[in-house]
C-alpha cells in the first residue's frame, strides 16, 4: 500500500511539472513560431504554431531596418566586461568579508548589504551627474562601469566561501602563504559553481538591462539590444514577427549561457546557501 502511495505520488508531481514545463515553454514556442511567420498570418485565427510557410523574412527586415549586428555586439560587450569585473571585484570583496577579521566588518557588510534595498531608480540620477562629470556618458564606459560591482554577487560568494573549511587555508598559512596566495590558489579554484552562478545572473542582469543604458547612451552606435528592440512597438501599429525576431536573438545568448554554465550553476546555488 505505501509503495502505491509514493508511485501515485511520484506520478501526480511529474504531472504537475510537466504542466508547470508547457507553461513555461509554450511561450517561448510561441515567439518562434511568430518570428517565422508573414505579416498576413501574425494575427490570423485560429492563431498558427506552426507557421505555413514558414520564412526568416522578418529577420532580413530586421537587420534591413536596424544595425541589429552593432546592437548585439554593444550588448555582448557590455555584459561579458560586466560578469567578468563582478567575478573579480565580488570575489576580492568577499574573500575579505569571510576570511580576513577586522574591526567593523560585519557592519560594514551589512551597510554594504542595504544598498540591496535601494531601487536604481533612486540612485540613477546621483550616478548619471557622477558620470557626467567623469566625462563618461554616452560611452562605453559609462555603460559598463556601474555594473562592475555588485552587492549581490559579493553576498552570493561570501556565502559560498563561509562553506569552505578553514583548514585548508590555516595549512596554506603554515607553509608561509600570503592571504592573496590563499585567494588565488587555495578558494578560487574551489569556488568555480559559485562564479558559474554568479555570472550567470550577471550577464542576464548585463543583458537584459534597458533603464540604465537609455539614460547614458544617445550614440545609436553605442545602442544596447534592449533599447533597440524598444524602438520597435510602434505607436498605433506593431509589427510582431519583427519584434518576436528581436526577441530571439536577445534569448538565445543568455540561453546558451545558462546551458554551458548549468552544472556548476545548480552546485553554485544548492552550496552558496540560496533559497527559492
Amino acid at each position: 500500500m505505501s509503495e502505491l502511495r509514493v508511485s501515485l505520488t511520484r506520478s501526480l508531481a511529474y504531472a504537475l511539472l510537466t504542466v508547470a514545463a508547457l507553461f513555461m515553454v509554450v511561450p517561448f514556442v510561441w515567439m518562434v513560431s511568430t518570428s517565422l511567420k508573414t505579416d498576413q498570418f501574425v494575427l490570423s485565427m485560429p492563431p498558427q504554431f506552426i507557421p505555413d510557410p514558414a520564412t526568416f523574412e522578418s529577420y532580413t527586415r530586421l537587420a534591413e531596418l536596424f544595425p541589429i549586428g552593432r546592437m548585439v555586439f554593444n550588448s555582448l560587450l557590455a555584459a561579458v566586461v560586466t560578469t567578468l569585473g563582478q567575478i573579480v571585484t565580488c570575489a576580492m570583496a568577499a574573500y575579505a568579508f569571510s576570511r580576513m577579521k577586522f574591526r567593523g566588518s560585519n557592519l560594514l557588510f551589512l551597510l554594504y548589504l542595504a544598498t540591496l534595498m535601494v531601487p536604481q531608480q533612486v540612485t540613477i540620477t546621483p550616478l548619471f551627474i557622477l558620470l557626467r562629470y567623469l566625462g563618461w556618458i554616452n560611452s562605453y564606459a559609462g555603460l559598463i562601469a556601474p555594473g562592475v560591482f555588485s552587492a549581490f554577487g559579493t553576498f552570493l560568494l561570501r556565502q559560498f566561501f563561509l562553506s569552505l573549511p578553514r583548514e585548508l587555508e590555516e595549512a596554506a598559512f603554515l607553509d608561509g602563504a600570503s592571504h592573496w596566495t590563499v585567494f588565488t590558489r587555495v578558494i578560487v579554484p574551489l569556488a568555480r559553481p559559485a562564479f558559474a552562478t554568479l555570472a550567470v545572473f550577471a550577464f542576464m542582469g548585463s543583458w537584459n538591462a534597458f533603464l540604465w543604458p537609455l539614460f547614458v547612451v544617445r550614440d545609436p552606435e553605442l545602442m544596447t539590444l534592449p533599447v533597440g528592440l524598444a524602438t520597435l512597438h510602434g505607436r498605433y501599429l506593431t509589427e510582431w514577427n519583427l519584434v518576436m525576431a528581436g526577441s530571439v536573438i536577445a534569448v538565445v545568448p543568455m540561453l546558451i549561457v545558462y546551458l554551458f554554465a548549468q552544472r556548476y550553476f545548480v552546485q553554485g546555488v544548492v552550496l552558496s546557501g540560496i533559497k527559492g
